[in-house]
């Protein structure tokens, strides 16, 4: 049985360099040493000057690691929001962001017009934080960044915080109309599941340490306050997915040495080929009509008289998976990953191949 090559939105087919990097931890013991230790302490510290390298980070932004980016919403509302905050709403994942706020009882207002639908960008009253998805994993929503970029100069008291889950690194994110921005590791960065990384101003820090002077319950162990103070010594305030960290601070580097912007010029190229695919099929469509809010790195068909189970068996048959619809769209449609370890040769050749479908 040859061996399958993933297209599903994550977790995804790993990075390509990642096997090895597991044989190379496997032999320095990465996944048996002390959270406490120097070696996890040189891992931590390269992993995050790697990403903030890769990422452009500025200097005023600080990394921690968490479980997941699912942590981070929870986090976010706990450690930043006092009385409010408001979501954009583009898809299932930014919509459990909101229901999260809903959940602990704060005034968290929302705009959903209806999942694929573009926003007024309106925000109502004067909400702590705001809530954008740059790319919705569930629908393939790419929020596109001159809005984002809109929505930071119509409201500069508010935090922005932006989800780039299934985008960062192929979709670029200037950090400095951001204050707040995560991700989880299994998607664009092509790494095992199990790692959620955090990245904050120094606006979300001082909110966070106001809301603690004032008594505010801003959770236990991975309060805004703990992880930056294990953070400073290159820890963290449990024991962490060491392995994960190490593997992420290593695909940073591959890709530094790739080059950023060839990984986000190549995003586009592939990105096009899956996209016009859907429009000359004639058996399915891109879900996002309009071109401007399609993903670049989660391309969403919606089929028309063709069930998503025989597709995704009908790829399977050569060993290529994608990723079933998701959420109330499971029965119609199907996603299709465009990360960084898809060469254009692998898209091309997904792409001749359901090209044959019918």
């Amino acid at each position: 049985m040859s061996k399958k090559l993933f297209f599903t939105p994550g977790p995804a087919q790993l990075f390509y360099t990642v096997e090895q990097h597991i044989k190379n931890a496997l032999k320095e013991d990465v996944a048996s040493i002390s959270h406490r230790s120097k070696q996890f302490q040189n891992i931590f510290a390269s992993t995050v000057e790697n990403l903030k390298t890769l990422l452009n980070v500025p200097d005023n932004f600080k990394i921690v690691f968490t479980a997941s980016a699912t942590e981070i919403w929870e986090r976010s509302v706990q450690n930043l929001v006092e009385e409010s905050s408001h979501h954009f709403v583009n898809g299932s994942f930014s919509k459990r962001f909101y229901d999260i706020a809903k959940s602990y009882k704060i005034n968290a207002s929302i705009e959903d017009n209806g999942f694929g639908s573009p926003f007024s960008l309106e925000i109502p009253g004067s909400p702590e934080l705001i809530a954008v998805t740059q790319n919705e994993t569930s629908i393939g929503f790419g929020f596109p960044q001159n809005e984002i970029y809109k929505i930071r100069e119509a409201n500069p008291d508010a935090l922005l915080a932006a989800d780039l889950v299934s985008c960062t690194p192929a979709v670029p994110i200037d950090f400095t109309k951001i204050d707040m921005a995560y991700f989880s590791v299994q998607k664009s960065f092509g790494l095992p599941a199990g790692l959620g990384v955090w990245i904050l101003n120094e606006r979300c820090i001082k909110k966070a340490s106001k809301l603690e002077e004032k008594g505010h319950i801003t959770g236990s162990y991975h309060t805004i306050s703990q992880l930056l103070k294990y953070a400073e010594k290159n820890q963290t305030p449990e024991t962490p997915n060491v392995l994960n960290i190490y593997l992420l601070g290593k695909v940073a580097e591959d890709m530094i040495q790739r080059g950023l912007k060839q990984i986000q010029n190549d995003t586009i190229y592939k990105s096009t080929i899956l996209y016009q695919f859907m429009e000359s099929a004639g058996w399915i469509k891109p879900f996002i009509q309009d071109s401007k809010f399609r993903s670049h790195t989660v391309a969403v068909g919606e089929l028309e008289g063709v069930k998503p189970a025989d597709l995704i068996n009908y790829g399977l048959e050569k060993s290529m998976v994608i990723g079933s619809g998701y959420g109330p769209f499971k029965e119609s449609h199907v996603r299709i990953a465009n990360f960084p370890t898809h060469s254009k040769e692998q898209i091309e050749m997904l792409v001749d191949y359901l090209a044959k479908f019918q």
